[in-house]
């Protein structure tokens, strides 16, 4: 076995996947499955990078390993394959909660810049010193304050608002990386707790649970409003940290623009630790 066969792997779970499976149109097709620039997008990686795996000339990182099983909704026995073709051993079935050091440094660098790191259950596990200083919401003492997905079916921030076209898609998005992950890691047990509070709490996530979309690179604005009555307009950005299987929420303002002057006369006197590690369930 080598890269050779592992691309092999990959093409052919591409052409069997059909573009309805993961939330693509199916007309004016004349390939089977998905194309390359379909998987690029849906893995987060380039097509000209799906072609060279394909190829046998690229050997991927365990965390593209990972997102291309993702993308393609394989079941556990290809998940497991590909693992094994590309010389990784397959998730034990628990969500990741190490926070690794490179992670860390993203967040101590965008001291400027609202930013936090989610596992892969969107448990909010570290923040940084901007974020807090937008002060957007009060816990609501519940277990999963923490948490992106509760907060935002179930108990929302009091002080982020979004339009209707906003909520609805960063709702989506959020349930087809919940969808995502369960798949990955079928024995967390917290992971499955969480999927059964937001089904039976919230209707809007167990319809978007039953029949989920495809995980797209995703851009969502928000309003924040600051308790000193100021607001800013953010746009929100994921970076992905593969070998940890986190994501980093960066919150930028337009360079030069009012929401940027305010954005930066909250963060300039945060006078906050530059990180903090969360460490629980689910931002509050």
């Amino acid at each position: 076995m080598g890269l050779h066969d592992l691309g092999v792997a990959v093409r052919r779970l591409r052409e069997r996947t059909a573009p309805a499976a993961v939330g693509l149109p199916v007309g004016g097709r004349r390939v089977r499955g998905l194309r390359r620039e379909e998987l690029a997008e849906l893995a987060g990686v380039s097509a000209d990078y799906v072609r060279r795996l394909e190829q046998g000339r690229s050997h991927p990182s365990a965390g593209v390993v990972n997102a291309i099983a993702r993308a393609l909704r394989v079941g556990r026995a290809d998940y497991e394959r590909l693992c094994a073709l590309a010389g990784y051993a397959a998730a034990d079935g628990l969500v990741p909660r190490r926070v690794g050091a490179g992670a860390i440094r993203l967040l101590e660098r965008l001291d400027d810049t609202p930013a936090f790191l989610c596992d892969a259950a969107w448990n909010v596990v570290a923040v940084n010193s901007a974020w807090t200083a937008l002060r957007s919401g009060a816990p609501s003492g519940q277990a999963w304050d923490w948490n992106v997905a509760w907060r935002t079916f179930c108990s929302p921030l009091g002080g982020i608002s979004r339009t209707a076209e906003e909520a609805a898609g960063f709702k989506a998005m959020l349930a087809a990386r919940l969808h995502g992950a369960s798949l990955r890691y079928p024995a967390d047990e917290s992971l499955a707790g969480l999927v059964d509070e937001l089904r039976s709490t919230s209707r809007a996530f167990d319809t978007l649970w039953r029949t989920p979309g495809a995980v797209r690179a995703h851009e969502n604005s928000a309003v924040f409003r600051h308790p000193d009555g100021g607001v800013v307009t953010l746009d929100g950005n994921m970076l992905a940290v593969p070998g940890d299987d986190l994501v980093a929420v960066v919150l930028t303002a337009a360079p030069g623009s009012t929401d940027a002057a305010r954005l930066a006369e909250i963060v300039g006197g945060s006078g906050k630790p530059a990180v903090l590690k969360v460490g629980q369930p689910g931002p509050g």
